[in-house]
């Protein structure tokens, strides 16, 4: 089967894509009006801070107006924990989700029928836009359960008219069989599991680029483009980025079309913002910021200017794939995930970069910071390939003083780079975990 990706025909439910701006600021403009109506009516922390700025629905005037209203963050969400954000009563909430935090209460999430009727719409579009079509037999490596990833993918798949393999996550020697057996076409699961799969592959005798997988949808984790461009090297597919969040809806708030430009964002559900995360300025299109979302058609749970913290810019230029709806860069760091180290700022994508542009590196890294004798100290730990790992004890320092002087150079810290052997390092089979910081242990 050939992997040279043919666009699916066209899905109805993709003339939103295509909406003439003045119509879909139109439509924006009147959901959010309804929206921020129905968050004051029902939900009392928005009409709390609504009153303290002695603001009324009725006070919007144009879509600019939406700078008036107050922001949302993630501490409301565990301050009211579990349903004290709720727009909707206990009788018409049908499901819930939760964050997969590891500690403290979990952020919960919930949803209509007509908020499941949406999530699946814009699921749909999302594999609609990369091109997985009826006749495509998706596998389903995002967990079920309380996180959104697999149910999100599952009903979008299923209503594009795909075949859906449900696998969910571990069990990495089955996941290899039955993507092989099955004969997928496209998978979802997070950039890093996809590379623990390629690589138990090769040890059970299997070549990716042997399957008849096309696409990938990834999502769940950050990810660079030096990720994508190792994905795609290895296993002879394309790779796209899928961009969502709980708070907002789950997996589907934007996913990037066969030209691989940055995610779209589907502006008819999810009004973006982008604005300085120190001063909370709104900033231009085309200005690197926090990324602010207002669902605009989320009944059981509207979140009104919800500060993301992921860094990331608008681009309203056109596209080639003739979408109108904006594109965000890909989010590579979350304001909330940078490291201080010896007074520099650092964030973990930076490091990814700088490694894997050194030839012989591979994709799986574990960042270590700790303070010793009051100082900070950066390790950062890199599995080489079988050939290098076993090479002279010279070949491993020269290898060792390139990816030093590459994560100096971007990052402006010296770094102790440790060489480690393949396989040394825990795989993930969700949220890759990068990072380790001693210092708050």
């Amino acid at each position: 089967m050939s992997k040279n990706y043919q666009p699916g025909p066209f899905h109805p439910a993709s003339a939103m894509d295509y909406l003439p701006l003045p119509q879909l600021r139109d439509l924006q403009f009147q959901r959010l009006r309804a929206m921020v109506q129905r968050a004051c009516d029902r939900v009392a922390l928005f009409r709390q801070r609504m009153e303290a700025r002695s603001l009324k629905p009725a006070h919007l005037e144009t879509l600019d107006d939406i700078a008036k209203l107050p922001f949302t963050v993630k501490t409301d969400l565990r301050d009211t924990y579990p349903f004290g954000l709720f727009a909707s009563p206990l009788t018409e909430i049908v499901r819930f989700h939760a964050s997969t935090g590891t500690t403290g209460k979990p952020i919960v999430v919930a949803y209509t029928q007509e908020d499941l009727n949406d999530w699946t719409q814009v699921m749909l579009r999302s594999f609609a836009a990369c091109g997985v079509h009826r006749g495509d037999i998706v596998h389903n490596a995002y967990g079920y359960g309380l996180f959104t990833g697999g149910l999100g993918a599952h009903y979008g798949a299923e209503a594009l008219g795909a075949s859906v393999i449900p696998i969910s996550g571990g069990n990495t020697d089955r996941q290899v069989m039955v993507l092989r057996d099955f004969g997928a076409t496209a998978i979802c699961c997070t950039p890093s599991y996809f590379l623990h799969l390629i690589e138990r592959a090769a040890g059970m005798g299997i070549n990716f680029k042997d399957l008849p997988l096309r696409a990938g949808i990834f999502g769940a984790e950050p990810w660079t483009e030096s990720m994508r461009q190792r994905i795609e090297a290895e296993s002879g597919i394309k790779a796209y980025d899928i961009y969502g969040l709980s708070e907002i809806i789950g997996p589907g708030v934007a996913m990037e079309c066969l030209h691989q430009a940055g995610p779209h964002i589907f502006e008819d559900m999810f009004y973006p913002e982008i604005i300085d995360p120190e001063t909370c300025e709104l900033l231009p299109d085309g200005a690197e910021g926090e990324l602010v979302l207002t669902t605009l058609c989320k009944r059981a749970m509207p979140m009104i200017r919800y500060r993301t913290r992921d860094i990331t810019s608008l681009n309203s230029e056109p596209c080639a794939c003739g979408r109108t709806l904006r594109r965000i860069r890909r989010i590579g760091r979350r304001s909330d995930d940078m490291l201080i180290i010896r007074g520099v700022n650092v964030y973990p994508s930076q490091i990814e970069s700088a490694l894997l542009a050194v030839e012989g590196a591979q994709p799986h890294y574990q960042i270590v910071v700790d303070r010793q004798k009051g100082l900070d100290v950066l390790e950062v730990q890199v599995e080489v390939t079988a050939e290098l790992f076993s090479d002279t004890v010279g070949g491993l320092e020269k290898l060792q003083a390139k990816l030093s002087r590459s994560v100096e150079s971007v990052t402006g810290l010296r770094a102790e780079v440790r060489l480690v052997a393949p396989h040394t390092l825990q795989r993930s089979e969700g949220k890759a975990k990068r990072v380790i910081d001693k210092r708050k242990m």
